[in-house]
Formats: structure tokens, C-alpha cells, sequence
């Protein structure tokens, strides 16, 4: 890790992505992790609330609806580094008029950044009859490695249009571990149960 990502709320932590078939699958039904849902998070049945550590979770449908920049290129070819991030808007600022913001200016402006290769992200599921997602937006913008991610959004950014309801100066705009938190992913996973027939723990 590099410490100007620390600027971007990042954490350093274990990253699991869960996928379901269908909604089904995801309330109960047949799958076969029987997850649960409280107080926002998305929990199987292990107590995870026993450990202090800080957790950020949504649930999203895939592929992404928003694919702004198509990989340019494979695993094979590149190592490919995703910085996996999952976005807010500040208390008073409605999800269309954010959604907005992002969709029609900030999405058109980032993709000016020099050293990025791939961009996609997916908003969040609203499931009738429950309270709203904590965090409304998981986003991947995707750089060959360090260096392309320091150089893009650090060293030689894009000029950005900052959206009037903005209480952080600074892009993304959105307060670090406030509305705005990521992290960062080789393209591969360490740990595949699918591929490698293991339990999930």
C-alpha cells in the first residue's frame, strides 16, 4: 500500500464477494450459505458483530449497470489493480441528485484520467419493504498497477466539477470514511471456494 491512499478512505482488509443466482437464492431458498439480513449488513451466520473491526457491505446486481470503460486488457496481459470503492451521498443529497452528479458529470471526467483501464459500477438493490442501503454505490476503476492509480488520480488528475451540495473539497468530493471508502484488489482472488471446492467458513 501507498500512503496516499489512506486520502480515500481506504482500509486495508479482506474483501469477499458473495454472488447469487437469483433473489431467491439470496433470502434463503436453496443457497446454501443461508445468509441473513441486520441492522444493514449482510451476515451469515457467524457473529461477526463479536469483532471490532469496521465493515462496508452492499448488495448489488451484476453484471454492472454502468460500464463506462470496458477492460482494455486481460489478466494475461496486465496485472491489472482494482480499486474497489463504494460511494455515499452527504445527509440532505437524494440519490437521484447524486446519482445525477455521477452518472452525467463525474463519470465523463474520470474517465479522462491518463492511466485507466477499465470502469464499471452497479447501484446498490433497494428491497421493497426494508430500510435503505447504507451505502448506495460500489464502483471499480481499474489501473495496470500502483503507479497508473498514483498517476491518475494523484499526480495528473482530470479537471473535475465539483457538485454544488459537496461538503469535501477534495475529489471525489465525498467525505473519506464518511460517504466514500475503497480498497485495493489484484484482478485475481487469493482464495476462490468455488474453483477449489472448499467450505465457505
Amino acid at each position: 500500500m501507498i500512503p496516499e491512499a489512506l486520502e480515500y478512505g481506504h482500509y486495508n482488509m479482506r474483501v469477499i464477494e458473495v454472488w447469487f443466482r437469483n433473489m431467491e437464492d439470496y433470502f434463503g431458498g436453496t443457497s446454501m450459505f443461508h445468509f441473513t439480513w441486520k441492522g444493514g449488513w449482510m451476515k451469515n451466520p457467524i457473529e461477526w458483530d463479536k469483532y471490532a473491526i469496521p465493515r462496508v457491505s452492499t448488495c448489488v446486481p451484476v453484471p454492472a449497470q454502468n460500464v463506462f470503460l470496458a477492460g482494455k486488457y486481460s489478466a494475461e496481459e496486465k496485472m491489472m489493480l482494482r480499486w474497489y470503492t463504494f460511494t455515499k451521498y452527504p445527509e440532505g443529497v437524494s440519490v437521484e441528485e447524486g446519482d445525477d452528479w455521477f452518472l452525467n458529470v463525474h463519470s465523463k471526467e474520470v474517465l479522462q484520467q491518463p492511466g485507466l483501464i477499465g470502469y464499471f459500477s452497479a447501484k446498490a438493490v433497494q428491497f421493497p419493504g426494508r430500510s435503505a442501503p447504507t451505502w448506495w454505490r460500489q464502483s471499480e476503476l481499474v489501473y495496470e498497477d500502483f503507479n497508473g492509480w498514483k498517476n491518475s488520480v494523484v499526480d495528473h488528475p482530470p479537471k473535475y466539477t465539483k457538485p454544488p451540495w459537496a461538503k469535501y473539497d477534495k475529489y471525489p468530493f465525498l467525505e473519506p470514511y464518511v460517504d466514500f471508502t475503497s480498497t485495493f484488489l489484484a484482478e485475481r482472488p487469493e482464495t476462490d471456494y468455488m474453483k477449489e471446492g472448499r467450505a465457505f467458513p
